[in-house]
Order: C-alpha cells, then sequence, then structure tokens
C-alpha cells in the first residue's frame, strides 16, 4: 500500500509532481531520511486542526449519544495550541544532534512550566517508542544498573573498557535525564555559573548512583573506537587483571601462611614463618587499602563539593589553570555518560532546563552563558539546553554588564551565537486559555467532590469496556495521525534537499556561519510538523516555500517583522480588497522610510539583518512571497523572535500619536 501525496507549485519551482509515501505500520516510519528526520513517532497524537479535532474528537455531546458516554473523551485530553507546539519540538529535540542549545522564547511567566513539563511528557512518550521498536528489531532491552546489573556495571568498571562499535551507532532508543535549573536560587552568589555546573553533577551522581561513579573516578576509562566492524563492546583491561589477579595470589598466599601458623603446632611456635606471613599481611593489606581508598574518597568529596571548594577558594579562583580543573571535571562526567551509553545499550541525553535567568543581575547571566558555551558545550557531549529566558531582557542585560563590553555590545547578536535553535512560543491560544481556566476553575474546593465522583463514574465505564463506535473513532483519529507524520516526513526530505539543491537557489541565501546552518536545519522540520497537523494547510503545502521562510527569518528578522508588523496594521485599517494579493516586497518599500526613520530606537535589532541587496533579491525575485503568505507563515514562525514586533509596533503607534498631535498643535481651530 502507498500514498499519494501532491507537492503544490511553488514560485520558482518545477511542476508538481506525485510522490509516493509508503503506508508503514503504526508507530513505524521511513528510515531513508536519517536522524535529522528520523521516524515519526505516531503515539504522540497531536490535534490537526480547530475545525478537524472538533469534528472528529471532541464533538460537544447530545443526550443519549455515544459521545456522552466517554464525557467527550475527557477535556483535559484536547490538545491545545501548546501541546501542538511543545509536540513538535519534543519531535525536532530527539532527532537533532546533541549538544544543541535551545532559545525557549516567551514573556509568559508561569506559563513557561507547563510548556516544559509538556515536553518532557512528548520526550518521554518518544523514548518509550523507540525503545519498543529497538527491541523488535534487536531483541535487546536496555540494561538498568539495577540488581544484579548493578554489580555487574561495578566488574564492568574495574576489569573493562568499553568500545563503541557499529551496533551502537545504530541504536536508536534514547533515555532522558531532564535536570531543572533555577538560576534565581543562586542569583545572591556572584558563581551562579558554579551552581549550573554543581547542578548538573549532582543529578547525574543521584540518577546513576555514587558508587559507580566514584569507581569510574578511579578505574574508568573513557570509551574508544572499534578499529574495525567488531561487535565486541567490551575489551578486557590486561595490566588491571594481572594487578587483580597478584593481589589475589599474595592474598591467597597470606591466608595460607596465616592458616599454617594458626594450626600447625610444630611450625606455630617458629619466628620465620611468622615474619614470612607478616610481611604477606601487610603487602595485601595495603594492596586492598591503595585500591579501596580512592573510592572511598571519592564517595565522600563529590564533585560538587569539589567544584565548590575550588570556587571558594579566592587563591585558586585567581589561578591560571582554574577554569581547566573545571572542565577537566566537566570531561570526566561526560566520559560516564559516554561509558552508561555502551551499559546500557541505549542513547542518553541529558536535559538541562534553566529557568529565571531573567530574574539575575547582569554579571550573572553572563557567566552562566559563558558556562553554556565554554564548559558543556564539548564537541558531540550529550547535552540539551532548554534555555527559558525573555529575549528582550537578556539581550540588555548582556548589553549593560561591564565584563562584556567589546563582546556584547549587541545583546541579540551574542544570543544568536549562542543559540542553536530559537524556538519562540507565540501567544497564548484559545483553547490553551480555555485549558488553563478549566485547571483554575477545578483548583475550588467546591467542585472537588464534583471532581471526584466524575471521576468514579470514569472508573466504571472503563471497568465495562469501551464502547465499539469510541474504540473505532479512536483508532481512525490514531491511523490518521499515522499519515500526518508520514506526510510530514516526506515534506521535511524535500525541503532539506532544496537546501542543498545546487540548482536552486535557496541555498545562495545560507550563511557561511556553522551555527546559523544549524539553526535552519532545525527550525524547518518543527515548521513544517506544525503546518501539517492543519486540515486547511495539509495538503498544499510547498517545502520550497517553507525552507525559504525559514531562512528569510532568520537572515532578516528586523525587516521581515517591520513587514509583518505594517502588514498587520494595514489589515486593522480595512485595506484594499486585493491587498492579500500584494507582494510584501511593495509593502516594506512603502515603509521601509519610517523604518529606517527609527535607527536610534531599533538600532540593536537592525544589526541581526544580513544583507540589503540580497534581501531585495529574495524577496522580489526568487521568493515572491505575498501579504496572504505573511498571514499563513506567521503563526508556524518558531525562529523569529516576536519580542521585535511587539517593539516596532509600541514605536509605530507613539509615533502615530505624536504626529495626531503635532497636526492639532499646527491646527487648534480645526474640528473634525
Amino acid at each position: 500500500m502507498v500514498t499519494l501525496v501532491m507537492s503544490s507549485h511553488c514560485p520558482g519551482s518545477t511542476p508538481p509532481r506525485p510522490i509516493f509515501v509508503p503506508s508503514c505500520p503504526a508507530g513505524q516510519g521511513p528510515a531513508y531520511l536519517g536522524t535529522l528526520v528520523g521516524e515519526p513517532p505516531a503515539q504522540v497524537l497531536m490535534s490537526s486542526s480547530d475545525e478537524e479535532v472538533t469534528r472528529l474528537r471532541h464533538e460537544e455531546p447530545h443526550e443519549g449519544s455515544h459521545f456522552a458516554n466517554a464525557d467527550c473523551l475527557a477535556k483535559k485530553d484536547l490538545l491545545t495550541e501548546d501541546d501542538i507546539y511543545c509536540c513538535s519540538l519534543s519531535k525536532t529535540l530527539c532527532h537533532t544532534s546533541t549538544p544543541v542549545t535551545v532559545g525557549f522564547y516567551s514573556p509568559c511567566g508561569t506559563r513557561l512550566h507547563s510548556l516544559l513539563e509538556n515536553i518532557a511528557g512528548c520526550m518521554h512518550k518518544e523514548s518509550c517508542r523507540r525503545e519498543e521498536n529497538e527491541y523488535r528489531r534487536t531483541h535487546q532491552k536496555p540494561r538498568r544498573p539495577e540488581g544484579l546489573n548493578y554489580l555487574t556495571l561495578l566488574w564492568y568498571l574495574v576489569f573493562y573498557e568499553p568500545v563503541i562499535t557499529e551496533v551502537h551507532l545504530r541504536r536508536k532508543n534514547i533515555d532522558f535525564l531532564f535536570i531543572r535549573f533555577s538560576a534565581w536560587q543562586y542569583a545572591g552568589s556572584d558563581k551562579l555559573w558554579a551552581g549550573l555546573v554543581t547542578t548538573l553533577c549532582d543529578h547525574i551522581r543521584q540518577h546513576f548512583g555514587p558508587l559507580p561513579l566514584s569507581f569510574y573516578h578511579v578505574v574508568g576509562t573513557r570509551p574508544r573506537f572499534a578499529s574495525g566492524f567488531s561487535q565486541n563492546e567490551w575489551r578486557l583491561k590486561k595490566k588491571v587483571a594481572l594487578a587483580a589477579g597478584g593481589l589475589v595470589v599474595i592474598l591467597l598466599a597470606g591466608a595460607s601462611l596465616a592458616t599454617v601458623v594458626l594450626f600447625v603446632p610444630g611450625i606455630r611456635d617458629g619466628s620465620t614463618l611468622k615474619v614470612i606471613s607478616s610481611v604477606f599481611a601487610a603487602i595485601s593489606g595495603s594492596g586492598v587499602v591503595l585500591a579501596v581508598a580512592p573510592v572511598i574518597k571519592h564517595l565522600i568529596i563529590t564533585q560538587k563539593k569539589k567544584i565548590e571548594s575550588m570556587t571558594n577558594n579566592q587563591k585558586f579562583t585567581s589561578h591560571l589553570g582554574f577554569m581547566s580543573a573545571v572542565k577537566r571535571e566537566i570531561e570526566l562526567l561526560t566520559s560516564f555518560i559516554y561509558y552508561m551509553e555502551i551499559f546500557e545499550r541505549q542513547r542518553l541525553r541529558i536535559v538541562f532546563e534553566i529557568t529565571s535567568l531573567d530574574m539575575c543581575y547582569p554579571e550573572r547571566v553572563v557567566g552562566v552563558l559563558n558556562a553554556i558555551n565554554t564548559l558543556l558545550s564539548d564537541t558531540n557531549a550529550p547535552f540539551i539546553f532548554i534555555l527559558v529566558v525573555d529575549p528582550c531582557i537578556i539581550t540588555s542585560c548582556l548589553e549593560q554588564a561591564g565584563s562584556m563590553k567589546g563582546m556584547a555590545d549587541n545583546g541579540y547578536l551574542y544570543l544568536n551565537r549562542t543559540v542553536s535553535l530559537p524556538f519562540s512560543i507565540p501567544e497564548i491560544g484559545t483553547r490553551s486559555k480555555m485549558r488553563f481556566l478549566h485547571e483554575t476553575f477545578q483548583n475550588r474546593e467546591d467542585l472537588m467532590y464534583r471532581i471526584i465522583t466524575r471521576n468514579v463514574e470514569q472508573g466504571v465505564r472503563k471497568s465495562k469496556g469501551k464502547d465499539a463506535a469510541l474504540a473505532d473513532l479512536e483508532a481512525s483519529v490514531e491511523m490518521d495521525q499515522h499519515q500526518i507524520d508520514a506526510q510530514a516526513v516526506q515534506y521535511i526530505h524535500e525541503a532539506f534537499h532544496c537546501l542543498h539543491d545546487e540548482l536552486d537557489c535557496l541555498y545562495r541565501y545560507i550563511p557561511d556561519s556553522i551555527i546559523q546552518m544549524k539553526r535552519i536545519v532545525n527550525t524547518i522540520p518543527i515548521t513544517l510538523r506544525l503546518m501539517t497537523q492543519q486540515h486547511s494547510l495539509r495538503h498544499s503545502i510547498c517545502p520550497r516555500s517553507v525552507a525559504g521562510w525559514v531562512v528569510l527569518a532568520n537572515q532578516w528578522p528586523c525587516r521581515l517583522s517591520w513587514v509583518l508588523q505594517c502588514m498587520q496594521d494595514n489589515q486593522q485599517c480595512q485595506p484594499p480588497s486585493d491587498f492579500d494579493q500584494r507582494p510584501l516586497w511593495e509593502v516594506f518599500v512603502d515603509n521601509c522610510k519610517e523604518l529606517f526613520s527609527m535607527n536610534k530606537e531599533l538600532k540593536s535589532i537592525m544589526a541581526l539583518d544580513g544583507d540589503p541587496e540580497l534581501f531585495q533579491k529574495f524577496l522580489s525575485q526568487d521568493f515572491p512571497f505575498t501579504v496572504q503568505d505573511g498571514a499563513k507563515y506567521l503563526k508556524y514562525t518558531v525562529n523569529l523572535d516576536h519580542s521585535m514586533r511587539h517593539q516596532m509596533g509600541q514605536i509605530r503607534a507613539l509615533a502615530t500619536l505624536d504626529k495626531i498631535y503635532k497636526k492639532k498643535e499646527a491646527n487648534p481651530d480645526k474640528t473634525d
């Protein structure tokens, strides 16, 4: 079975052609697209559109209807706009190479915590799905360091060194360790970055246990790559094995001599044998002490205490090798995670959620960003940083920090060099607002009894089994979602093809910076997944145009924000009927003089834009987007900082009021 998908015609592209997408079983997807595209998870159900969800899953129940028996499938299961955005981001993070720093931009305050919980839930579901698929493929389950496996881990740490083989590189299952770091808790310290590092060390120690980490400090070795196609993931440490064997021989010899001395009457009174047995006992005892003492030392003196003592020592902090010593501790922790990946037979990702950073002093903010850039972002380090900030506040902190003079005079540029995946959360949607209101109502004490009784009724219904019609409906929704995911993967594949196609002009607008390339490649899958969830857009998406729009938002964020703001202002003032078909380039030309007059207020934002001549060529020739296109893409543009557009709107509104006031002063007698 195949599904026929028609690609829509893009400006300047080849005519539409049919694309055959293989119909895969639930939970499986095309494997030929590589790690950036990956397999579309089918268990994380996402809303197709406002109309589709209302039609398929949440129709208003009538008296006696089948849906009334399921309480409308429980309102808490209704997927909101925030759910769709979080699911799309989590799918992309599961396929993105590490390390990656996600700029989670939003001025929403406490709403961010619910979004982070939503992302963690989606990533956990993806992890479970990948584990099931890996078990079907290899018939191997992840080996958790629990029970007998815990003793096996300690044995391997002492006597074996891990080898990265082709088998390990082909593993798709991933386990996520989430760490929440609230910068506000360490805001009073002048070493806020040290709090970030110690929090990382402490959580990893608690997750894997203090004993394995202490053993690794003493005798652990960093994994090596296999010399060929060998599938043996463990190699015996010959030197350690010989030393341990010698120690065992000495212990046995000492024990034998001690037994002879104690139990043989004729020899017991001899002094020579006593001296020899004492020497053997001393050697064996000292060998055991030398082997065990470092492990006990690392059990008592943790990495957290070690780093804290280094930062508290004023003489040592001014030492030339201070930061190098801290970095060595982080590298050791990273290599331990690599070791545990091979032992557990799965990939490990440390998801570090950094919150409340915009509540700290500017110097503290700089310290945390420097820690991310210099200490925790080694090549291929298994870290995913989710930087939860309001970009307006963070950029101001960077520009005001005395230590960043000459380095971050423009906070936006510095933040762009740090963040490799920008993700701007739009304003709260209707469904999200209704869910928060519903949860707020549920917190009232007078409603608790009704909630309890409703849960009891639902439990009785579940015990009787699901209604057949409801089961069929859920099955059809799951099948539809699987087709949506498969179609999204196909769109992503086409968009990536356009990026590196020499016959296409799009690659000429890609910047030379590797970080900017990563931002574009990481953003395209999210944008396409968001758009395929909309029923009205699903079959009319042009991957090339979407890729072009992502490049436009990445390369000229100031000019695009200005065009979108002018477009929205004109739409609010009853524009002409053909305004939707007007090119965005014409809108920019008509309002560019006003933008350049605000150079003083928008100096930092204007510095983000690339070559203005390329911008003209991009919008006027190669990608002639219209006002209708801009309105369609705006909702799914996650790599554009929406605070820029809001700031422009405020400045423009104040300028308009100033013009009206001056006009009234010039004509005081004139009435409307």
